[in-house]
């Protein structure tokens, strides 16, 4: 069996894909088995020989003590009996399923697997993808028999980039097989370093549907507080208070306003969407918290417009600073930030925009959306706005803030970090 296999070091794990979700977990089974790190770029595998996370999300004392090769040479994968496949699946911009990197992985096996071996899917799909997908190129590549020849399950990350409280170890995870054998043998591999156990899905295709109604749930949630805030604010009230007021009840669901960007919730629900489409449904809720969502960073920046010009100022000599551009607090990932909506709708007004981060690069933003951060923050902005609560931010006080604008200046405060404490600037907050 596969599983004694790899607890006698007889064979080997292969993880295919070292991001966020890949490397830990490439780790957590180095500290018990022998680990092949697969990935197709020659630079990060140099780092992570170093014991470096490009990402910054693995500590270097995480690379102590593991059985790993890292390596980007695909005859090294020879060696592997159990893949897993730990890839992103984005959206195109017609925000469909981008399954071009989930195919070139499948590809990538494909080419290495040998009879007896086992493939195991962690990225995010629709419910089908590995089956209808995913499987074919397996076959084709390698010229082996699905069942026969080779089994292949799925078990969805649950990793959130920046959280060190729920870790792999710590996190139940959902498993399943092609067959009852494969899921037994899937689950017992990731009980290794899964203590909160594991739970044994029916299907593949309940799997893949459990992890895509976790974000596609969080999303709708977010997206009501979203709406909610658009309307309290043309009733003048602040969304926050309303919140607190509402959340003494005992069963109410504590979600708040903001931007929903990144590579989980803001994308997942859109492959959701799109497999039900295929079968004939159209999915009028999700899509329309999709839509409330997706413009929450042009909504911030038109109001913030709205707000600089009553007091009296010219819109081509108004001039912001954006702080935060991380899609999320206290990592370095811009992947889907909804801060660059903000920033671009801004500069659409001809609007002097600086943009400043403690964790992102300046380079990989001037690739992705076209600008950078700025080398140093000005004093005479007529608006200041804290887009993103990265902790280094969380104790500055309203002094700061004055000392770098104008009198008069608008502050705004996307996540409501700074309420109550903000009385001589021009406050506002979702």
């Amino acid at each position: 069996m596969v599983y004694n296999q790899l607890v006698e070091k007889k064979a080997c794990l292969a993880l295919i894909g070292l991001g966020y979700v890949g490397l830990p977990i490439a780790l957590a089974f180095a500290k018990k088995i022998k680990v092949i790190g697969f990935d197709i770029a020659p630079e990060k595998i140099a780092l992570l020989r170093q014991q470096i996370d490009p990402s910054d999300e693995v500590d270097k004392a995480e690379f102590e003590n593991c059985d790993i090769h890292f390596t980007h040479d695909l005859n090294d994968l020879r060696e592997a009996t159990f893949f897993i496949v730990a890839v992103p699946t984005p959206i195109d911009n017609s925000l469909n399923p981008d399954l071009k990197p989930l195919l070139s992985a499948s590809k990538t096996v494909g080419k290495v697997l040998k009879k007896g071996d086992y493939v195991v899917y962690e990225s995010t799909v629709y419910p089908g993808c590995t089956e209808e997908d995913c499987i074919p190129v397996l076959e084709k590549e390698s010229g082996l028999k699905f069942l026969q020849d080779f089994k292949v399950g799925y078990s969805p990350e649950r990793i959130n980039p920046g959280d060190k409280q729920h870790t792999l170890a710590k996190i139940v995870k959902v498993v399943s097989g092609c067959d009852a054998e494969s899921a037994e043998q899937i689950a017992k591999t990731y009980e290794l370093v899964v203590d909160a156990g594991v739970h044994r899905a029916s299907s593949i295709k309940v799997a893949e549907a459990a992890k895509i109604i976790e974000n596609t749930q969080r999303d709708l949630n977010i997206a009501l507080m979203n709406e909610l805030s658009l309307i309290f604010n043309r009733l003048n009230i602040n969304t926050y208070e309303v919140l607190e007021a509402a959340g003494t009840k005992w069963n109410f669901l504590k979600f708040t306003p903001g931007l929903v960007g990144g590579h989980c919730i803001g994308v997942d629900p859109y492959y959701l969407t799109y497999k039900s489409k295929q079968v004939g449904h159209n999915p009028m809720v999700i899509l329309s918290g999709r839509n409330i969502n997706d413009g929450m960073g042009a909504y911030v920046a038109n109001h913030t417009i709205k707000l600089m010009l009553k007091t009296g100022k010219t819109v081509n000599q108004l001039k912001v600073l954006v702080m935060g551009v991380t899609f999320k607090e206290n990592v370095k990932d811009i992947r889907n930030s909804k801060v660059a909506d903000i920033i671009h709708e801004l500069k659409d007004f001809n609007i002097h925009v600086d943009a400043t981060d403690p964790h992102a690069d300046s380079h990989e933003l001037q690739e992705e959306y076209g600008f950078g951060l700025c080398e140093q923050i000005g004093n005479d902005y007529d608006a200041v706005i804290v887009a993103v609560n990265h902790k280094d931010y969380l104790n500055l006080d309203e002094a700061y803030f004055q000392s770098i604008s104008k009198p008069n200046a608008v502050f705004v405060d996307v996540k409501g970090i700074y309420r109550n404490t903000i009385e001589s600037l021009n406050y506002w907050s979702l």
